[in-house]
């Protein structure tokens, strides 16, 4: 994580994506070594990743 600045988000989402949230933590705690995984640090891994792969499909779009 990029910094020590936190804010928290307020959201409502569907039980099924709450569930599909449990099931990637307890995936990541699982296939991690860093010990607690929290929800704030998976959506912000998901968030993080997700950026990179929109800033490499910008760039390529860019290109052509």
């Amino acid at each position: 994580m990029a910094g020590n600045d936190r804010l928290q988000l307020n959201v409502r989402i569907t039980k099924e994506t709450s569930d599909m949230l449990d099931e990637i933590v307890e995936y990541y705690q699982e296939n991690t070594k860093i010990g607690r995984i929290y929800k704030g640090d998976v959506l912000t891994d998901i968030i993080e990743k997700s950026y990179e792969v929109m800033q490499k499909q910008k760039k390529t779009k860019i290109r052509v």
